[in-house]
């Protein structure tokens, strides 16, 4: 369901690029320096997701920006408290004048508390904020194909890990001799509204849908985390293991090796063993360490992976 790439080198800062089984669009999470990241996924991207703004995951925000202008679309960003005034200001920093106002379209979604957060049109020349509104929601982010939900990290400052949610599929087994056609959509919308005397016809031949029930298999959809800086405590801890426990795969910031831990601490980061035991608390099929610190060479972070590789076991 999910493809996931990061799009930024060892020794440069976080970009992550998702893309979708049968879905026209790319996501990205955070916008660190990232030189794979080319125009047209930059084009392609129909929304953006920021844990935090550091410098190190908002710095090619410009760049993206730059890639999508005459897309003439909108296209969502969502981040913690603060993200509205700095997506406007780093926007307006620029002149537009020669830019028209159906260019492209931005959502800004502030997550400023758990299942609320508000939200803000911008739109080019001026960039004022428009149709302000607060939105009830326990997601952020919402398709055909998946939903997009949020927990609410500590890293002396809000930052965001964001769970993509593939909805489950109905599947239709055809068997008995039976041919599709249109009665195979009905059944399916029978069984989600749990209809039992829904008369299904198959050719000549009516059927009660429980009859048909039988037919039906649900095929669970994935689920993909991304969690970035965070404290390695027992708060976020359990935030993270309420919000990621089971998932297919995650990708986890380990920022530096188990040594360097009064770094760790001193700056809000998770380390090496710390990220990957809670990886392993919540059950994760692969998990994917990420976000290593640019203080350490080529071979430094091969023994931080391996410490993570070590303590997921």
């Amino acid at each position: 369901m999910f493809t996931t790439e990061v799009k930024s080198a060892q020794d440069e800062d976080i970009c992550i690029l998702i893309k979708v089984d049968n879905h026209p669009f790319n996501y990205i999470v955070d916008c660190g320096e990232a030189k794979s990241l080319n125009v047209k996924e930059c084009q392609n991207t129909n929304a953006i997701f920021i844990s935090h703004t550091h410098i190190d995951h908002f710095v090619n925000f410009d760049t993206i920006l730059r890639h999508q202008i005459g897309i003439k679309r909108k296209v969502v960003i969502t981040g913690p408290k603060g993200i509205i005034n700095q997506v406007q200001n780093r926007i307006k920093s620029y002149c537009w004048n020669l830019i028209d106002k159906d260019s492209i379209i931005y959502e800004v979604r502030e997550i400023f508390k758990e299942g609320e957060y508000k939200s803000v049109v911008l739109r080019p020349p001026l960039w004022s904020k428009e149709d302000e509104k607060l939105v009830i929601k326990n997601t952020i982010f919402e398709e055909k194909q998946f939903e997009v939900e949020y927990e609410i990290l500590d890293h002396k400052t809000d930052t965001i890990a964001y769970l993509f949610k593939a909805y489950d599929k109905i599947k239709i087994q055809l068997s008995e001799g039976l041919k599709g056609g249109r009665w195979v959509q009905e059944l399916k919308q029978a069984y989600e509204v749990s209809d039992e005397e829904k008369i299904i016809k198959i050719e000549d031949k009516a059927y009660r849908s429980k009859e048909l029930f039988h037919l039906i298999n649900i095929q669970k959809g994935k689920k993909l985390g991304v969690i970035l800086d965070h404290a390695a405590s027992k708060e976020n801890h359990v935030k993270i293991k309420r919000r990621f426990t089971f998932c297919d795969e995650a990708y986890i910031e380990c920022f530096y090796k188990d040594e360097d831990l009064t770094f760790a601490m001193k700056n809000n980061h998770s380390y090496a063993s710390k990220s990957a035991e809670i990886m392993k608390a919540c059950e994760i099929k692969n998990a994917i360490p990420v976000h290593f610190s640019r203080k350490y060479d080529e071979d430094e972070i091969k023994e931080l992976i391996e410490q993570f590789n070590r303590s997921k076991k």
